[in-house]
């Protein structure tokens, strides 16, 4: 077992934020793979839940805690260093380790922007109060989001089918946003 690392219970508003892919160096830092262009959480978080990499082999078993000390970026990477891993050799043992932090300790967000984790479940309906389905996903494209969006539509056959369709998520088309009572409203169509 680790010395840096602290068996504890995983927060129950844990969100998944990266993994550790390398050693960084000499001293113990490592390098990061977010799950987000902006990985503000991790810079902002000083209290990481690790948990084991679902493939190969790490150094510990259940949640663990390690303290951060530091993390920032260096080139395109995002690299961190933690209390009490000095050692190359260390660092290279997390290698794989899923990285996760409380919801409630990520940054607030400026005014109109949001976490894609809080829109993930949202209803979605258009101003005239037509139901659209429920945020599944979201997706980068460069320019843009755009809300990968599921609803039952029925067949041909009469059967029930689970399908797709996606908006992008930009002011043109969403007028509101309202995390509170979990809804997104949009100007949109069903027949688009």
């Amino acid at each position: 077992m680790l010395q840096a690392l602290e068996p504890t219970e995983l927060p129950v508003d844990a969100i998944e934020v990266g993994r550790i892919t390398d050693a960084w160096g000499l001293k113990g830092w490592f390098k990061v793979l977010p799950h987000s262009a902006d990985p503000e959480a991790l810079f902002s978080s000083k209290r990481w839940y690790l948990q084991p990499t679902t493939q190969g082999k790490t150094a510990f078993s259940g949640t663990q805690l390690m303290r951060i000390r530091e993390a920032k970026f260096h080139s395109d990477n995002v690299v961190a260093a933690a209390h009490d891993i000095e050692d190359r050799d260390i660092a290279q043992s997390l290698k794989g380790s899923r990285i996760f932090i409380p919801r409630s300790s990520f940054p607030t967000p400026e005014l109109d922007s949001y976490y894609w984790v809080d829109l993930i479940g949202l209803d979605v309906v258009n101003r005239e109060s037509v139901h659209m389905g429920v945020v599944k996903d979201l997706l980068s494209t460069g320019p843009q989001t755009v809300l990968v969006i599921e609803y039952t539509a029925t067949d041909d056959a009469g059967q029930n089918t689970v399908q797709e369709r996606m908006i992008p998520f930009v002011s043109h088309y969403v007028d509101d946003v309202n995390l509170q009572n979990k809804r997104i409203t949009v100007d949109w169509q069903t027949d688009y």
